[in-house]
């Protein structure tokens, strides 16, 4: 693989920092330490939220409600995908451009879920877009150039704003360490360090200059989305702030309840005033003889559980409250309802806030993203500049063939999100067909409502799918009257069956000048053979015999 794509590898490595420790990490913001390295502790994605691990047979449980109402979030905004559209006057080629890049050469459910999980744990999404060339693997597979889409981990990312611009990026570096095998076959961490500016980008390992070479782009491919926009700072907030130590207070209060539960299921038994030896232990035992000052009893539960688990409620009803997620989300029991989508959105309102709010800021990120894009593809393959029927949308008049790169509207995109709550689809088509019977709203548009995509191919598809119904139509009366021409022929009554006379179509004249035996007047050759060949068809369907099967009673198949 060429050497220029080698980053571009090495930043498709698993965020395995994501969900790490995020219950006992001192920094709030991992990724701002001065020196770029961070200690990965346990990750909270597989429940370990302690710093130690109790004694064997002590309960130590572990309610990960961090992950489950942050990953909802992120699915309630993301999982139904965003869509691209850019200005009318590139709509031909820009949108197929786009879906190419974020379909075929990256995973587009992906790659957009892993932005929603960088930027809610560590508050900030960094994405990088980068180049990687056609290439041979070592099977012989010819591998095509593809623009890379590759979140990256924020915690290794070191960006510097301008002093007077915080959306203005001067420099970014790239740090983190990776395991390698040595000459010598030992196994080795090396410290990766690549720093980006405007003009050069520079890749180290440890101290040793690796490669120097000019920015091709001349801009840093770099795009950085706050989670939660903050006034006033270049950060964001995570979605976990404030959840994270309620859950921490969870898990520690139903530690406790269940070393209480633990400690009464088994009874402790309590004697007074006698010697245990001689008592015979086990069940269906009687003990007699005892002094009268003995006593003997089970030892009994004095605390009231009552109040520590409203406690434990106002606990996981906090947490929801601060999350925005309602308390029935996460898989309790809920009646049916057809409730209507006006009313699904004020139940859901908290959420709804929340949609709006990450819709906003992941839209001026994806807006970005989508520039460097189309800027890296036109500078590594100039072919795209040019429109491809094969390819590329459907071409309309004083739409150019070539597009100018310098033409800043090539770069404005929009984003459509699909709404998040269920829509039912027979109450939108019932809008929609109002719509179009008040004239409110076209073909284009009524596609656009209902979530196509590319609306123009879509339309031409019906177009295409009715013509050919049109053609099939007219075929298949041509051979319907083909079938009844030579039913006339053959018995010489109609067809129809309702005693009129038919016209002799098939009256043959072979004294006529220009007519071959057997041919009806004024019929081409071509319509005669295919009769005769139909009507030979006929016959030995209707008429002719049918060699019996023959079946091995033997033979089960």
């Amino acid at each position: 693989m060429p050497r220029h794509s080698r980053p571009a590898v090495c930043l498709c490595l698993s965020p395995h920092w994501v969900w790490s420790n995020c219950l006992t990490r001192s920094g709030k913001y991992p990724g701002r330490a001065s020196t770029g390295t961070q200690e990965i502790g346990p990750s909270i994605d597989l429940g370990f939220h302690w710093a130690s691990r109790r004694e064997y047979g002590e309960p130590q449980l572990t309610f990960n409600y961090v992950r489950a109402l942050t990953r909802f979030s992120n699915d309630f905004t993301f999982s139904r995908g965003v869509s691209f559209t850019s200005a009318k006057q590139y709509e031909h080629i820009i949108p197929a451009l786009l879906n190419r890049v974020w379909e075929t050469d990256n995973d587009k459910p992906t790659v957009l879920s892993e932005m929603a999980e960088n930027g809610a744990v560590s508050g900030d999404c960094f994405v990088k877009v980068a180049y990687e060339r056609n290439f041979t693997d070592p099977a012989g597979n010819w591998r095509p150039g593809r623009v890379r889409v590759l979140p990256l981990n924020a915690a290794h990312c070191f960006p510097e704003w301008h002093p007077h611009d915080k959306e203005r990026l001067i420099r970014f570096r790239l740090r983190y360490k990776f395991w390698a095998t040595t000459n010598d076959g030992t196994r080795k961490v090396f410290t990766y360090q690549e720093i980006i500016t405007e003009d050069s980008i520079q890749e180290w390992v440890d101290d040793q200059l690796l490669e120097e070479r000019k920015n091709p782009l001349g801009v840093i491919p770099i795009v950085h989305i706050p989670n939660v926009a903050v006034s006033g700072s270049p950060w964001g907030l995570s979605d976990m702030d404030d959840i994270v130590p309620l859950n921490q207070q969870f898990n520690e209060l139903a530690v406790a309840i269940a070393d209480i539960i633990n400690y009464h299921s088994a009874p402790v038994t309590v004697i007074t005033g006698a010697r245990v030896n001689n008592l015979e232990k086990g069940a269906r035992k009687i003990w007699g003889g005892l002094p009268p000052d003995a006593k003997v009893f089970n030892l009994e539960n004095g605390v009231d559980l009552q109040w520590p688990l409203q406690f434990l409620e106002m606990l996981k009803r906090s947490m929801h409250e601060m999350s925005g997620v309602p308390e029935n989300a996460l898989g309790q029991a809920q009646p049916i309802s057809n409730t209507s989508g006006v009313a699904l959105a004020l139940q859901m309102f908290p959420m709804m806030q929340k949609y709006n709010a990450k819709k906003r800021q992941y839209t001026q990120g994806l807006r970005r993203i989508n520039e460097l894009i189309l800027r890296t593809l036109f500078l590594f393959e100039p072919a795209t500049l040019r429109y491809d029927q094969a390819t590329d949308g459907i071409i309309q008049p004083g739409q150019p063939e070539v597009i100018d790169p310098r033409d800043p509207l090539v770069y404005q995109t929009a984003c459509e999100w699909p709404p998040p709550l269920p829509v039912d689809d027979l109450i939108k088509l019932n809008e929609i067909q109002l719509k179009m019977g008040l004239g409110l709203e076209s073909k284009r548009g009524a596609l656009k409502a209902m979530g196509v995509e590319f609306a123009d191919e879509k339309l031409q598809e019906l177009f295409e799918e009715q013509v050919r119904d049109v053609k099939e139509s007219g075929a298949l009366d041509l051979i319907t009257a083909q079938i009844a021409s030579a039913i006339l022929q053959m018995t010489g009554m109609s067809p129809q069956g309702d005693g009129t006379a038919a016209p002799l179509t098939g009256t043959t004249n072979s004294d006529s000048a220009g007519n071959t035996p057997g041919t009806a007047i004024g019929q081409p050759a071509v319509m005669a053979g295919a009769e005769e060949t139909l009507m030979t068809e006929l016959v030995t369907q209707a008429y002719g015999a049918k060699t019996p099967e023959r079946r091995d009673p033997e033979n089960k198949l």
